[in-house]
């Protein structure tokens, strides 16, 4: 059984499955999904927990062998199996295969690894623990969807906070659940119940927002600079390599002239992205590029992208960064200066 995060409060509040596996990158929300089984199953009497680390090289047999416990006296236990890599393996596979096919009536198993990609989830062992009991996948939270998770968090704790507070605090702790979640704290142990407004977040949390590559992308496609140029100072900030950032802004802009060619040799949009096997959950900012740019544009874009790549390896002289920042403006159909083509 597949569950959202919102939903795992009232599944464990009406009883407990005999296998959860939780998996995800979002280390927050994943350890306060963790934290709720295991404060359930305390609720519950499973007051004895063994924690394996199933590394490369783990004995598999381990946990067979403490599931066996055939005494009249034995507590009820959870047993955590943490896959730092998310794959265990053939043997590792099949012991879950397995121990899924026959859970221990006085145990639950607590499966905590990173996101799956598509062909694990598709694998024996995936498929035997979603059958036998819980499969929680966190994703993270995008950005349009933080204000109000942040919203959520802040009732949660008991506080009240306008529009522009919210907004605030979600431009600075973007990508960054964690830092968001101690900021606030720190707001409540500062205002108490008070009614928190944009100037109590601008003196009390700073700018703890972390970004990836892909970010800074469908934030270019989405055509919102302002952000695109956030982002992009932050990965400089955090010290990521240009050449990552040209990779993945060059990358897009090579599929979206190929799609672009597409629709201007007939074919539809709907097609085009069918073809390119675009994901359901980007197809609104893949079409929003080919509706702003036809094939010319994308094709002078990659001819910048090719000019960074130059200057990046020092052979033409500038600066890496403030033409990356030109390209991604460039993508969302922004000019850094009128009347100047991309």
């Amino acid at each position: 059984m597949r569950l959202r995060i919102e939903q795992l409060a009232p599944h464990v509040a009406r009883g407990l499955a005999p296998v959860y596996l939780v998996s995800g990158d979002e280390p927050l929300q994943v350890e306060e999904a963790c934290d709720a089984i295991r404060a359930a199953t305390r609720a519950q009497g499973y007051h004895e927990r063994i924690v394996f680390q199933a590394a490369t090289g783990f004995d598999w047999s381990a946990l067979a062998a403490c599931t066996q416990n055939l005494s009249l006296f034995a507590e009820r236990k959870l047993i955590e199996l943490r896959l730092p890599t998310g794959k265990p393996g053939e043997a590792g596979g099949a012991a879950l295969a397995a121990y899924a096919a026959q859970p221990a009536s006085d145990t639950v198993l607590l499966v905590i690894c990173p996101k799956l990609d598509a062909a694990t989830q598709k694998s024996k062992w995936v498929n035997a623990l979603d059958a036998a009991g819980v499969m929680l996948q966190v994703w993270p939270v995008e950005a349009r969807q933080l204000p109000e998770w942040i919203s959520r968090r802040l009732t949660a704790r008991g506080l009240k906070a306008d529009k522009e507070a919210v907004a605030l605090l979600a431009e600075r702790v973007e990508g960054n659940l964690l830092a968001c979640a101690q900021d606030i704290e720190k707001l409540y142990l500062l205002y108490g119940n008070a009614e928190i407004d944009v100037a109590a977040v601008a003196a009390a949390v700073a700018d703890n927002a972390r970004f990836d590559i892909y970010a800074l992308v469908d934030s270019a496609l989405a055509g919102d600079g302002a952000r695109s140029a956030r982002i992009l100072e932050g990965l400089r900030a955090e010290g990521v390599d240009p050449v990552l950032v040209l990779w993945a802004l060059a990358r897009e802009v090579r599929v979206l002239a190929r799609m672009a060619y597409d629709c201007a040799t007939g074919s539809g949009v709907d097609q085009v992205l069918a073809s390119h096997k675009v994901w359901e959950k980007r197809k609104g900012l893949v079409r929003a590029g080919l509706m702003r740019h036809k094939v010319r544009a994308w094709q002078r874009l990659l001819l910048l992208a090719a000019r960074i790549e130059r200057i990046i390896k020092g052979a033409l002289p500038g600066s890496a960064w403030d033409e990356l920042l030109r390209l991604a403006l460039g993508v969302g159909g922004v000019r850094l200066f009128a009347g100047v083509r991309v």
